[in-house]
């Protein structure tokens, strides 16, 4: 599948060759099958597939949840494939923000709590915590519910919330792995606004969806069959 970006952008993703086995019941699941993909710094990418495409392996492996089999991840130009558990771990907190369908919120914790949690793996005092994670609620429109529950707000500031604890440490790279789920139509379309505004800010943002629609906001599409890229093109948002 021949890339559809220009050579000359600056890679922020580069991925070759990647390939990720299972070992399931004595048999082999082969669910990436040699993947290449190349994703310039700044750019909007959806990554679309039916159930069982691979598509969310890859964001595991984008995100440093997972390793591949086979293959080179480099991010930011660091062989990321090649680290230790440890070192994986140090990325994730301070390169990548991660936005999931479910929020994943803890109840009882507020807001400003919440979207501070991944400051608490940094040598940073409480008060400076809590300023950057009510600047990153800020930038979501959600300053006015810092101190509520989530049982206390809609499903559409909940996300808001997992958006702005993905911001708080300010990443290099956005995922979000079908990050309207769970959301009713018109909460989808605010949410997406929000992830436009933060592209043209300058975020680079690759999001996992199986709308179209959704997948027709970012610049580029990929979509995966078998655990191999099988499109790759310009959206009209491009």
């Amino acid at each position: 599948m021949t890339d559809s970006r220009p050579s000359s952008e600056s890679a922020l993703i580069e991925l070759k060759d990647i390939e990720r086995h299972y070992h399931v019941g004595g048999e082999t699941v082969r669910a990436l099958a040699g993947v290449d993909l190349r994703v310039s710094d700044g750019e909007y990418l959806a990554i679309m597939g039916h159930s069982g495409s691979g598509k969310s392996t890859l964001m595991s492996l984008l995100g440093c949840l997972d390793s591949p089999t086979r293959g080179s991840y480099h991010l930011s130009g660091e062989a990321v494939h090649s680290l230790d558990d440890d070192r994986l771990a140090d990325v994730r907190n301070r390169r990548i923000g991660f936005v999931f369908q479910t929020f994943n919120l803890l109840p009882r914790l507020d807001a400003l709590s919440n979207v501070g949690l991944p400051l608490l793996y940094r040598d940073m005092s409480r008060v400076d915590r809590d300023a950057r994670a009510a600047q990153a609620l800020k930038q979501v429109g959600l300053e006015h519910r810092a101190k509520h529950r989530p049982n206390e707000m809609s499903g559409g500031q909940c996300q808001r919330v997992a958006i702005a604890r993905a911001l708080v440490t300010d990443p290099t790279l956005l995922l979000a792995d079908e990050p309207t789920g769970n959301l009713d139509s018109s909460t989808s379309h605010e949410i997406m606004d929000l992830f436009d505004q933060l592209h043209q800010g300058g975020r680079t943002v690759v999001l996992v969806t199986h709308e179209d629609d959704i997948a027709e906001r970012a610049e580029r599409q990929i979509r995966l069959q078998d655990g191999k890229i099988v499109e790759d093109r310009q959206t009209a948002a491009a």
